[in-house]
């Protein structure tokens, strides 16, 4: 069986060389290692590869592990679950950022329970960019309202979007998609400076999203091996 740290430095070399083949510096493009269902050993030894950045979809199993490396102050925690508003306050209390924002409500009670002796929650806006109703996230039209009322709000940073669109096998295709994204990211630049993070692209359609611009990709299964969904 293939060792994680191997693993690592195979994506890593595989987003460098994609983001080399279309003049990108790969410096800026962020791995998150989705850890969802992974035990903490699984962690430590991507941590001691040199790993800093995990993405967690369980809003109890996420904060279990966040405690358990709290004495590592480098790490940073990204939820990228849906979120419903009953759970938003640990993840306002313990992660460093929310992927899944997609209404009003959600964005204001992450504001609201934000502990006052933390940064500001990074935050980015979902966009269903495949119009699928089996996953949340809003629609492109919807995304300049949005934008300006989360941009308002004193406890979280608005940093940019996230987008999960249906599998696709061709490339082309995904990039037409992730070419909507690319479009909609530079948009909201335009308005909002702090903008700075596209959070697009897992295993498969990675390359593409790289070359349309992603600056985060979501890679779990190429690094840690197939999941365990009796996880929850």
């Amino acid at each position: 069986m293939k060792l994680i740290k191997d693993n690592l430095t195979e994506i890593r070399e595989r987003i460098s060389a994609t983001a080399q083949k279309c003049g990108r510096d790969p410096q800026t493009i962020t791995l998150l290692a989705v850890s969802k269902t992974k035990p903490v050993s699984a962690l430590e030894e991507a941590i001691n590869a040199g790993q800093l950045c995990f993405g967690e979809n369980y809003v109890q199993e996420g904060v279990e592990k966040i405690e358990y490396f709290a004495e590592n102050d480098h790490l940073a925690w990204h939820f990228i679950g849906p979120l419903q508003s009953n759970k938003s306050r640990p993840v306002a209390e313990h992660f460093d950022w929310c992927h899944t924002v997609d209404r009003l409500k959600i964005a204001q009670r992450l504001s609201d329970q934000r502990p006052a002796d933390k940064a500001p929650l990074n935050v980015l806006i979902q966009i269903n960019i495949s119009d699928e109703n089996s996953k949340s996230g809003i629609t492109l039209t919807e995304l300049p309202a949005l934008a300006e009322q989360v941009s308002t709000l004193p406890n979280i940073c608005l940093r940019g979007l996230m987008a999960i669109p249906a599998p696709e096998s061709d490339p082309a295709r995904q990039c037409a998609v992730f070419r909507q994204m690319e479009t909609a990211f530079h948009e909201l630049q335009a308005l909002y400076p702090q903008i700075d993070t596209l959070s697009m692209g897992m295993t498969d359609d990675m390359d593409a999203a790289i070359t349309c611009g992603s600056t985060m990709v979501r890679i779990g299964t190429a690094i840690f091996g197939a999941r365990n969904y009796s996880v929850s």
